[in-house]
């Protein structure tokens, strides 16, 4: 990833986001018999068409623009609303020369006509705006607020913008013309004279300047969202391209444009890609999180694959070593744990092998409770084995030399046959041979090599004899 020092961050993000297509856009101009008023001894009509054809000379050419005039070509009738020039680029010489042919002459149908020009800019499919310039009543609908409510409710993004030409005296034109703006989202700017009015025209078809709002975007991790220490790179885009790219912070502040983003926060050191959608406005939220998942715990297990059975051997580990963590030791084929070491103890730690030959699953346990790491090793067939006299007098020492694994608490026992009880028993560590007493009551014992004072591995049968005495004197 390309990461951009901090100058070109700031010339990144001040970057203003690519316009996207503006809405198609209908005129509505008043052709009713009240704009042959007159304001300073002029025509309202005059004053209109003279005021839109010099705004037309100032918008773009790719401006897609048309016009619906109501009340110019019949007395008396709600219907005669026209759109004379369908929305398109490149209709600015059209929309002046209808303009400037305007003989004002019927009613005043103006919420009809924003119905109208609603739907010919398919208002439930596209976005769409209509701007009207009306100097009086409406005459024809009676409810205009429910008319421009319900084509809210309808559109896919429509807006109204109401330009009342010379309407400061009827509080009732005023009142309409307000409330078809405000329901539909748009503008309602009242006009007395030329001035006024082409100054209303250009506000509403000027593209308002993006506002910029302070954005704080955050990278956290866990349940209990920690802040990410390492490295964060962060990519926001939006439909119309790019905004900001691999650029380096947590939290990262800038500002943002108004719109609908994607934040993607890429973690150097998990080596996860998180994306947040999120909208800056007024009453948005102005701190976006991306929150990480933790990262599943893993250690590694470090032994030799094959120790003697009854070995002590050494185990290597990484992990994280918290509290309760230990390594365990299990056959492979059962899960009846032979022992476990914690990990405290050291690194290696050490650990007794088994006496019975198989495999073995080494587990690195975290907490005592998550199996986060294994190894299997084997563990291999030690020799075993007693040697004593076959018979020996009740009560007496004798020796017994012995093969085996000497673990710590291996042991060679005497006593009853096929019994857990012994008479005596001798540590290995004591040395080899280990010196035994036998039991004081004749009959058959065994010996036993019992592996850790936990498993009995080996026997063998010996018998104690009675002792005679006899005295012989004078």
């Amino acid at each position: 990833m390309r990461i951009l020092p901090t100058a070109a961050l700031s010339f990144c993000l001040a970057l203003p986001v690519a316009a996207q297509d503006r809405p198609n856009t209908i005129l509505i101009m008043d052709g009713s018999g009240s704009m042959w008023g007159q304001i300073d001894g002029i025509a309202k009509i005059a004053i209109a068409q003279d005021v839109v054809t010099q705004l037309l000379d100032t918008l773009p050419g790719e401006e897609r623009l048309g016009l619906t005039v109501y009340g110019h070509r019949e007395r008396g009738n709600c219907t005669d609303i026209e759109t004379i020039v369908a929305p398109a680029e490149g209709t600015r010489d059209a929309i002046a020369q209808a303009v400037g042919g305007i003989q004002p002459l019927g009613k005043t149908p103006m919420t009809d006509a924003v119905i109208a020009a609603a739907e010919a800019l398919r208002y439930t499919e596209d976005s769409a705006t209509v701007i009207l310039v009306s100097d009086g009543v409406e005459t024809c609908n009676p409810d205009p607020c429910a008319a421009a409510r319900a084509l809210e409710a309808a559109a896919v993004d429509f807006t109204a913008h109401v330009i009342g030409f010379d309407v400061g005296g009827d509080a009732e034109a005023t009142a309409q013309m307000q409330c078809i703006a405000d329901e539909t989202g748009g503008m309602f700017i009242p006009a007395s004279d030329a001035g006024e009015l082409a100054a209303a025209l250009t506000t509403v078809v000027e593209e308002p300047e993006p506002v910029a709002v302070a954005m704080t975007f955050t990278a956290v991790i866990g349940d209990d969202k920690r802040l990410i220490e390492s490295p964060v790179l962060w990519d926001i885009n939006q439909d119309a391209g790019l905004v900001a790219e691999d650029v380096q912070a947590n939290p990262l502040e800038t500002e943002l444009p108004e719109g609908a983003y994607v934040a993607t926060a890429y973690s150097l050191e998990l080596e996860q890609t998180v994306n947040v959608d999120f909208v800056v406005g007024a009453s948005a939220d102005t701190q976006v999180e991306a929150v990480f998942e933790e990262p599943a715990l893993t250690a590694v297990i470090i032994a030799a694959e094959t120790v003697p059975g009854g070995s002590m051997f050494p185990i290597g580990w990484e992990g994280p070593n918290d509290d309760g963590d230990n390594i365990q030791m299990y056959p492979a084929d059962d899960d009846q744990r032979y022992t476990y070491v914690y990990t405290d103890r050291g690194n290696p730690i050490s650990m007794i092998a088994p006496f019975d030959p198989g495999m073995y699953e080494l587990r690195y346990v975290h907490r005592d409770r998550d199996i986060i790491g294994t190894k299997l090793i084997e563990v291999t067939a030690v020799p075993v084995g007693l040697e004593a006299p076959t018979e020996v007098n009740a009560g007496s020492d004798f020796s017994v030399t012995w093969t085996g694994p000497d673990a710590p608490g291996d042991n060679v026992q005497i006593g009853p046959i096929g019994e857990t009880v012994y008479s005596n028993y001798q540590y290995t560590d004591r040395g080899n041979p280990v010196s035994i007493t036998a039991p004081t009551t004749p009959g058959t014992y065994e010996l036993r090599y019992k592996f850790r004072d936990q498993q009995v591995i080996y026997t063998q049968p010996i018998t104690v004899t009675e002792v005679t005495a006899s005295i012989t004197a004078p």
